[in-house]
């Protein structure tokens, strides 16, 4: 029999808990006086994981949730969206209890996740010690909280003047769970000490947070917080701070001398300073350890006599912190400290000053500077010479201005040894991780392999140098050997040094120096080698024969002069269409790119290719002989399938701001091979050479420059992937814009590429929200089967368009029955 109730027509207004709870009775609620609390033990676990970081953040998202948590994120957002929409008449009611008299607010939803009512869970507090009121669209925290657990009612909040009235507890003749008291007795009660209510819709909270005198653990981060009251720096057993992701401009002074606080979280905010002296600048020595509260029964509010002097991990990364406005006296327990992402600014004597006290902390371990405005002259030759980073193990100064030079003899005087190679792992102790420039994350097996080249070259060293003396000295002798033998002072030939001495290699090495240890550079090897052969081939069947030094400027030069592409066997004036034949053989099936084969094709095959081809460019693209011919400005389609034998696009030496072909409707670059980049030489049309060398440039923004009337696009069968599909590129290729001549695309096919994610075409679609009939863009054709997509966004039924396809990927989610239509000439949505 299931154990699951049927479901009812009315809202119930509690619910029973997933798992068993001690259920307790309500006890009277009486102000109490409160009394500095000593040193207590150990808080109770919460119920739930905590999201506290306690290393630093790099650029990266949050710690990822729980299930419970991001279910409940996730109703919590659909709660939101749901009450935008919820405009309509007052009297159209869905039902009775729709048309309640009693407030909405009042009237509290039940939980997805089984989570108990926010008052019932600020009660069920009282004998635990820890809360948790994490999304749930809070606007502020609570009074219920104020007036549950210190029998007071809080000050008004000038961005809250009208708070959320919460349902009141089940009546005392309601049946109880479990035949017990909900609620703790007054000898059963315990001091709130863990407090989490992050993912809210908090801006302020209230001056009597700090009357919560055991307070350990806050967590308020992804709220909306412009400033916190003086008073949130009294809570001086704070250990755990959690204030990232919110709109913080400044921190209370006292902030700086809670005396407990380890754990400093300020990241994602917009802080301009770290005054840790603040607090202290107007002190005396041994005055103002202690101020009062206000009230003759409030305990006095100790505070600390240095800058946090337990704190042991910062994080203010992503603000907009200036290296003058940091305070030199730092904590000097802090381990872990993160200012990446800040506008540290160009005053390189401050910002000497700030390295040399970090330096001097005596047991800092990690150290970032990702992303900061920072730069060489900050780090002068021999700037650590005093204060050396005792027990540095990561200097992070990654996407900085900082170079490898200036960081070498910037720590030259370290006792540890410095490694700049980038893994997952933590280096081994005695080393110092120094992060420079782009981020190139190695395995072991890579650095073991390249510190082992570096032994066998310095082992064998001398040996190499003498054979360089001795073909040297040959050279020298057969030179000048006539005039030798004629002064008769010929120079007896130095011995030959012994033979080197054979170094046997594993067969992991082998592999890893020639790069064949992973899936891609197999597959690298085999297109070389393929390359190879059919280049062999091809010398074989007559390819250059006329000039086979030179069979490249020989094809150009062919192009221009002697063969035209005007030729009707290459260009249809009835039709306006170009086509040029394929440069690598052609197959049965057209090659799929998680398929295809890489060995290299029979001679039979490349010898049924015509001897009047081999004058075409190779290119895949030879632009920079299209837009020479007489029918360049008319010409409509150009078709370009198999090309594969030189992947780039060779384009005229000057650039054309309307683009060039300005006729061009359709594009076929099907089976050719190309990825997410591809290489660009730009030559003259009339000489045939190339200035400047090859450059690599993204595909979709490249093509979309090149011709603006594109209205057909084929780049089936290729091995793009969804890191060239982004918003932006999308956007300046399918959509019209009528103030640069674009005319947007009709027909897009992708059919048989890499594609993993539609992320950009959900980007794309939601510009189209509450509008399809836009009149700029209507696409009849998008072709995205074949590929290796696992998710298909439902916000791509926004995208104005007649046929989508989409067999043959890897999605199962939604089912076939719902985005196919049988008898209907489209694969939809």
């Amino acid at each position: 029999m299931s154990r699951i109730p049927p479901p009812s027509s009315s809202r119930s207004t509690t619910r029973a808990p997933t798992t068993p709870v001690k259920s307790r009775g309500a006890a009277p609620l009486t102000p109490r006086v409160r009394t500095q609390s000593t040193k207590s033990t150990t808080p109770s676990k919460p119920s739930s994981k905590p999201v506290v970081n306690a290393a630093p953040s790099q650029d990266t998202p949050p710690p990822p949730l729980s299930i419970k948590e991001a279910i409940a994120l996730r109703r919590a957002e659909a709660k939101k969206a749901q009450s935008k929409l919820s405009s309509g008449p007052q009297h159209d009611f869905l039902s009775l209890d729709d048309a309640s008299p009693v407030p909405a607010m009042k009237q509290e939803d039940e939980d997805i996740l089984g989570r108990w009512p926010i008052r019932e869970t600020i009660e069920r507090a009282r004998s635990s010690g820890s809360l948790n009121l994490a999304t749930r669209s809070l606007p502020c925290i609570p009074s219920a909280l104020f007036e549950i657990h210190l029998g007071i009612t809080p000050d008004p909040l000038k961005s809250v003047p009208n708070e959320p009235v919460l349902p009141p507890s089940a009546p005392s003749d309601a049946p109880k769970r479990g035949g017990k008291r909900d609620n703790p007795a007054w000898f059963e009660a315990q001091d709130l000490q863990v407090l989490k209510i992050w993912n809210n819709e908090i801006v302020e909270i209230q001056h009597e947070i700090s009357l919560f005198g055991s307070l350990k653990t806050i967590d308020l981060h992804q709220n909306k917080l412009r400033a916190l009251p003086d008073t949130f720096a009294d809570l001086t057993c704070l250990t755990v701070l959690d204030l990232s992701r919110n709109a913080l401009t400044s921190l209370p002074t006292n902030l700086f001398a809670l005396p407990e606080l380890t754990t400093l979280n300020v990241s994602h905010n917009s802080l301009t300073s770290l005054p840790f002296n603040a607090p202290f600048a107007s002190r005396s020595n041994d005055k103002g350890r202690q101020a009062s509260s206000g009230s003759f029964f409030a305990p006095a509010i100790t505070r600390s006599t240095s800058p946090l002097p337990r704190l042991i991990n910062l994080d203010a990364s992503h603000n907009k912190i200036s290296a003058k406005n940091i305070d030199l006296e730092l904590p000097k327990s802090l381990t872990k400290v993160d200012l990446s992402s800040n506008p540290l600014g160009t005053d390189e004597p401050r910002c000497r000053s700030l390295l040399q006290a970090l330096g001097a902390l005596p047991r800092l371990k990690e150290l970032r500077f990702d992303g900061a405005e920072i730069g060489n002259d900050a780090f002068l030759p021999g700037l650590f010479s005093l204060t050396p980073f005792a027990s540095l193990r990561i200097l992070d100064l990654g996407r900085t201005k900082v170079t490898l030079e200036a960081t070498k003899e910037a720590l030259k005087g370290m006792k540890q040894q410095i490694t700049y190679d980038i893994t997952t792992e933590d280096p081994p102790e005695g080393f110092t991780r120094v992060i420079v420039g782009k981020k190139i994350i190695k395995e072991a097996w890579e650095i073991e392999a390249e510190r082992q080249a570096k032994v066998r070259r310095a082992k064998h060293g001398d040996l190499l140098d003498d054979w360089e003396t001795l073909s040297a000295s040959n050279a020298g002798t057969r030179t000048n050997g006539s005039t030798s033998r004629a002064e008769g002072n010929v120079s007896p030939t130095p011995a030959p040094p012994k033979p080197r001495e054979e170094v046997v290699k594993e067969s992991w090495e082998i592999e890893a120096e020639q790069g064949l240890l992973t899936e891609g550079g197999k597959r690298r090897a085999r297109a070389a080698a393929a390359a190879a052969a059919a280049k062999d081939l091809k010398a074989q069947s007559g390819v250059g024969i006329g000039n086979p030094s030179q069979p490249t400027e020989h094809s150009a030069s062919s192009s221009s002069s002697g063969l035209s592409l005007a030729n009707p066997q290459y260009y249809s004036q009835t039709t306006q269409t170009l086509t040029l034949p394929p440069s690598s053989p052609p197959t049965k099936t057209p090659a799929h790119t998680r398929t295809f084969s890489l060995a290299a094709p029979s001679l039979s095959s490349v010898s049924s290719v015509r001897t009047t081809d081999i004058a075409v460019p190779p290119p895949t693209l030879p632009l920079s002989a299209i837009v020479a011919q007489p029918f360049a400005n008319t010409l409509r389609v150009l078709i370009l399938t198999k090309r594969r034998l030189d992947k780039s696009f060779s384009l005229p030496g000057v650039d054309a701001h309307d683009g060039f072909l300005p006729n061009l409707e359709e594009l076929n670059l099907e089976d050719c091979g190309l990825a997410d980049l591809v290489a660009v030489t730009r030559s003259s049309p009339s000489s045939g050479t190339v200035t400047p060398p090859r450059t690599s440039e993204m595909i979709l923004p490249l093509i979309s420059k090149l011709f603006p009337s594109l209205r057909t696009l084929d780049l089936s069968h290729n091995a793009l992937t969804s890191a060239s599909l982004t918003t932006s590129a999308l956007s300046n290729l399918i959509l019209a814009a009528p103030e640069t001549g674009r005319k947007g695309l009709k027909h897009l096919r992708l059919k048989g590429n890499a594609l993993t994610e539609l992320e950009a075409f959900q980007g794309l679609a939601e510009s189209f929200k509450g509008n399809r009939q836009v009149p700029e863009w209507h696409l009849d054709e998008l072709d995205i089967r074949d590929n290796a997509i696992g998710k298909l966004p439902p916000e791509l039924g926004l995208l104005p368009m007649d046929v989508f396809l989409v067999d043959g990927n890897t999605f199962r989610i939604p089912q076939r029955r719902v985005w196919e239509r049988e008898g209907t000439k489209a694969t939809a949505r």
